[in-house]
Formats: C-alpha cells, sequence, structure tokens
C-alpha cells in the first residue's frame, strides 16, 4: 500500500482526512535520544490548518500523543507512535463527491483501482496525512542536530509567478516563520499574500515553489546506482501532495550552461577541509554529499479544490457541474515549508544511519 518510507529510520503513516485520527509509527530511531511532546507539537504547529486568511480555515490544534517508545524522557530504540486525533471533520460537506469525480483529485484514480474509496475530505490522499511525516520529521531533525549540526531550512521561493530573492547561505528560520507566507523576502511577500488573498476570494487557488536548504549535512551520505541522495529526495518530496516538479542545485536552469560554467571547483579552506568554490551541485556529487549546503526547490501546483463549478462526471459516468464545499488551501505552500524539511530530515536521518552502518566503523580513530 506504500505507507511505509524509510529503510533503517521508517516510518509508517495511517489515518483517513476524516478519520478518527491521523498518525505515525517511527522504527529505527536510535535509543537514548531525549524527546517529549514539546519536540514533535513544535513542528505540527508550523503544519496545522487555520493559521492566517491564506490557509483553510478548517480549525484542529493537532495535538499530539506519543504512546510508545519512551521512557523518562527518552527514546528505547522501540518503534515509537504518535497519535493526532481529528476534532473538527465535517463529513458532511463532502456528501456530494460519494458518488462525483473532483478534478485533478485522487478520487477517480483510487476508485479504479481499489474499487472502493473513503470520500469524505479526500480520506487517506488528504494533506492531513502528512501529519504523521512532519511528527516524525520532527525527530529526525533532532538527530542530526545532535550528531552533525545539521539545520533544515525551507521557505517560499515563487507563488505563481512571484520570485522571491534568498541567501540559502545566510537565511534564517526567523526571516522565514517572520510572516504568514513563511517567505524571507519582505518585498515579493506582501505582494504574494495579495495575490493568494485574491484567488481565494473568487473560489480560485494558486500554486507555486518552495525552496529548501540543509546547511552542515555530513560528509558522504548517500550511494552510487540505485540509492543516490538526490534520487532519495527527489522520491521523498515528490511523494508529498501536490506536488508536480523537483530540482537540486542548478536544476534545470543548468542545462544552458556550458560544463566549464556549470562545474564546480574545488580548493582547501583555512581549516583543511575540501571544498567547492560554486554549489551548482546542490551539494551532491555522484549521488553522495560533499558537504556544501544541499539545495533543493519543489514545485507544488495550484490547490485542486476550487469553489468555483466545474465540469466532470459521476462515478456511473454521467457528465455533471461540480462545485465543490468545505474548507481548503487557497495556496498549499505555507503549510507544504514544514512538509519538505520533514521530508529531507527523514532522508538525511536515515541515510545518515545507513552510511554509520557500512563506513562508521572503519572511519572511526
Amino acid at each position: 500500500m506504500g505507507n511505509t518510507f524509510g529503510h533503517l529510520f521508517r516510518i509508517t503513516t495511517f489515518g483517513e482526512s476524516h478519520g478518527g485520527a491521523v498518525g505515525v509509527v517511527v522504527d529505527g530511531c536510535p535509543p537514548r535520544l531525549p524527546l517529549d511532546v514539546a519536540d514533535i507539537q513544535a513542528e505540527l504547529d508550523r503544519r496545522r490548518p487555520g493559521q492566517s486568511k491564506i490557509t483553510t480555515p478548517r480549525q484542529e490544534k493537532d495535538q499530539c500523543e506519543i504512546l510508545s517508545g519512551l521512557f523518562d524522557g527518552q527514546t528505547l530504540g522501540t518503534p515509537i507512535l504518535i497519535l493526532v486525533k481529528n476534532q473538527d471533520a465535517r463529513a458532511q460537506d463532502y456528501q456530494e463527491m460519494a458518488s462525483t469525480f473532483r478534478p485533478s483529485h485522487a478520487d477517480a484514480t483510487y476508485q479504479a483501482k481499489y474499487g472502493i474509496r473513503n470520500w469524505q475530505g479526500g480520506g487517506r490522499a488528504s494533506a492531513r496525512e502528512t501529519i504523521g511525516r512532519v511528527a516524525a520529521g520532527a525527530i529526525a531533525k533532532k538527530i542530526l542536530r545532535r550528531v552533525a549540526g545539521t539545520e533544515i531550512l525551507a521557505y517560499v521561493e515563487r507563488v505563481k509567478d512571484l520570485q522571491a530573492q534568498v541567501d540559502v547561505e545566510r537565511v534564517t528560520q526567523d526571516e522565514i516563520e517572520n510572516n504568514i507566507l513563511r517567505c524571507p523576502d519582505p518585498e515579493m511577500t506582501a505582494q504574494a499574500i495579495d495575490l493568494i488573498d485574491s484567488y481565494r476570494q473568487e473560489g480560485n487557488s494558486v500554486g507555486g515553489v518552495v525552496g529548501c536548504v540543509a546547511r552542515s549535512v555530513p560528509v558522504g551520505l548517500g550511494s552510487p546506482v540505485f540509492d543516490k541522495l538526490e534520487a532519495d529526495l527527489a522520491k521523498a518530496v515528490m511523494s508529498l501532495p501536490a506536488s508536480k516538479g523537483f530540482e537540486i542545485g542548478s536544476g534545470f536552469a543548468g542545462t544552458t550552461l556550458t560544463g566549464r560554467e556549470h562545474n564546480d571547483e574545488f580548493y582547501r579552506d583555512e581549516q583543511g577541509r575540501i571544498r567547492t568554490r560554486t554549489n551548482r551541485s546542490g551539494g551532491i556529487q555522484g549521488g553522495i554529499s560533499n558537504g556544501e549546503p544541499i539545495v533543493l526547490r519543489v514545485a507544488f501546483k495550484p490547490t485542486a479544490t476550487i469553489l468555483q463549478p466545474q465540469a466532470t462526471v459521476t462515478q456511473a459516468g454521467e457528465a455533471v457541474l461540480l462545485t465543490p464545499r468545505g474548507r481548503h488551501d487557497p495556496c498549499v505552500l505555507p503549510r507544504a515549508v514544514p512538509m519538505v524539511e520533514a521530508m529531507v530530515a527523514l532522508v538525511l536521518c536515515d541515510h545518515w544511519l545507513q552510511h554509520q552502518a557500512q563506513c562508521g566503523g572503519w572511519l572511526m580513530g
């Protein structure tokens, strides 16, 4: 069913949008990691609905419970189960969708594949599933900070055709969280918020791009051929709802350069470390992290649910006009920021554990 992600640091998410609860089981977390609810709740608060006028008005506090895997404030090395109960579900808003397919949603494909679907809020296909990812990502972030000082920051980089100017070497969490858009460019932010709100008022939606930088990433994460680090990062972020594209480093823009222009030349810094003068590789070469910041971008489509009439068909194939109801984000980008961070953290933590298992003993002095 595709509900499990990772190799050594493995997560399995569960639950539906309008069911009793959603959550995650985290397996493979090392023992003796200090952890409490507050570590996880801080990340869930960034993801939760009802934050501002440019997010869905659904009111969920998303309070988490840790039901296993902890003792005396430390992880046991056993599975960690994190649960978040649904409190503001309104299944009646989706009654029409019981037999009618919403354009650009998973309704028709789920029905074709399984012969049954939970039509209440999209069920398993809802972005509410990402609560489990963000909760698990909070644990992965904490591990990475302790072992390497790794910092993972995502931010809104583009809304429709409005492009932010972001210095990936210096951008801070405070700059990102300083506004409801989660964009560190104040001038662009003001324009983008007005743009999103104008689409919201007309019952429409808009998409854009979330950028992400991971700094102080250990050298050596990733493996050649099938388990390249950028390949796993691509799978991770492209599994997020509404994601439509992935770039790392120079991305598609790099195809306009020559090899001479694109290559990252090496040098030895004052601490004796091998560095690159540029970072068009995005912190990964040959599928393995090189110690430079990992820089990636994820494209997100406009929210599929819009409050305007659209042509569609019923499950029986009858042509109808559907005006969806319910509470939805006019733009997924602000809430996608912690989701992207979580998926990047899960990949890096998993690869760090794999690297330690294969190479760690040999590299110890």
